[in-house]
């Protein structure tokens, strides 16, 4: 039976069919959970460092380390998310998570002890992200509501990411940063919580016999042996490694620009309103056609904005530029529809695990690319060269989506025969 067909959701369409079913209601929500205490304890634990060392760089590092893992976990344990059933693992992970937080939480855990701890929710973090994003096509089906719902998880981490710093903010002043800490691990409980009960208990979709590792890394190169797969992998992660050229730089791009704390704020919530506002009016106002026709010119043209940067513009130009790039990033819409029709439902767990891992570790990648460029050249030249770098590199994805796209009334074996 199609999984739609299990799920039962209402055929009127848009997000308020999403939110119709019981089981992404759930899912939702512990998302929502989950990511606040991320955030929250992401600010907690990188001042508890700065207030035990005095040093800006270890300070900086507990951050650091929720991108660095992102490459090793998504590829060595990616497995995990096929070989066992999703609300098991899901349940898991939230609650190493909450066992790691509370670890932090001891007044006698020494900063090495808490990096590592930051470390280890960074390894599960893929796992966590790849599992779920494949349980949404389990609950709304591969149609137009996984499309839906795959928005509605990014459009909640952009306002989340918000929220959460200025919940982390009061949290912490309130209580603390251990105390901070100590919310952190309820987050993750009321998470596994939410998952245990608002979701059903669904078997494996496989993963193959042997060690996880095994099945991990055959199952990432059955992935990337694919010519399709790999071609919408690179649409995914190309234009995010140069859109976060303005977020890194933002401080530096301030203080060059004369701009004071306020102005800094707004550059930095410039581009996640501007992605939650494109996701939005591509969600609400577009069918799947029409999100499928904006796929390849909008993420052609999404990096073109950042080309303004080169005219050093105040803030009060800066932001619309920065609005216009975020809102960029819809054309992901109509993508997430080709990545799952692509994609082995034996694959699927694997496959999301290393689209998001990915887009982490590229992300993590492009925010220190544009740090080293900005030593040897001024912000808003180096926000500007990211456009134009971006915009070249998204235009030979695009070129590379519309090859390996199948010929109408191709068979699929003749496609994997002319793909290799």
């Amino acid at each position: 039976m199609h999984p739609q067909e299990t799920a039962g959701p209402p055929r009127r369409g848009g997000y308020g069919a999403v939110f119709a079913v019981p089981e992404f209601r759930a899912l939702f929500a512990a998302h929502l959970l989950s990511l606040l205490g991320v955030v929250v304890g992401e600010i907690a634990l990188s001042l508890l460092v700065y207030r035990l060392t005095g040093s800006p760089l270890l300070a900086a590092l507990t951050f650091a380390l929720g991108f660095l893992p992102y490459a090793v976990a998504g590829t060595l344990l990616a497995g995990v998310a096929d070989r066992y059933p999703a609300r098991r693992v899901l349940v898991v992970c939230d609650l190493l998570c909450a066992g790691c937080a509370a670890a932090m939480v001891l007044p006698g855990v020494p900063v090495a002890g808490l990096l590592a701890l930051r470390c280890l929710t960074a390894l599960v973090a893929p796992v966590f992200t790849g599992t779920r994003a494949a349980s949404l096509g389990d609950i709304l089906g591969e149609g137009d509501l996984f499309v839906l719902g795959r928005s509605l998880i990014r459009i909640v981490s952009q306002a989340a990411q918000l929220a959460g710093f200025a919940a982390g903010g009061l949290l912490i002043a309130a209580l603390s940063p251990r105390g901070a800490l100590g919310v952190t691990v309820v987050t993750f409980l009321g998470s596994a919580l939410l998952l245990r009960l608002g979701t059903r208990r669904r078997p494996a979709r496989g993963g193959g016999a042997g060690p996880v590792l095994r099945s991990s890394l055959s199952g990432t190169g059955a992935l990337l042996a694919d010519r399709r797969i790999r071609a919408l992998l690179l649409l995914f992660w190309l234009p995010p490694l140069f859109v976060v050229a303005p977020e890194a730089l933002a401080a530096p791009y301030a203080d060059a620009v004369g701009a004071g704390p306020a102005a800094l704020g707004l550059l930095m919530c410039g581009m996640p309103v501007g992605a939650v506002t494109g996701e939005l009016l591509a969600g609400a106002a577009l069918g799947p056609r029409g999100r499928s026709r904006i796929v390849l010119p909008l993420a052609a043209v999404s990096l073109l904005p950042l080309l303004g940067f080169a005219l050093r513009p105040s803030p009060g130009w800066a932001l619309p530029l920065l609005a216009l790039a975020g809102s960029g990033m819809a054309y992901t819409l109509g993508l997430d529809r080709w990545f799952v029709d692509a994609v082995p439902e034996e694959l699927r767990g694997r496959a999301m695990t290393l689209l998001t891992a990915g887009l982490m570790t590229i992300q993590g990648l492009g925010m220190a690319l544009a740090g080293f460029a900005a030593e040897f050249a001024p912000a808003h030249a180096v926000v500007a060269g990211a456009g134009a770098l971006g915009t070249a590199c998204a235009l030979l994805a695009v070129r590379e989506v519309r090859r390996s796209a199948p010929r109408p009334g191709e068979s699929d074996r003749a496609q994997e025969l002319r793909q290799g």
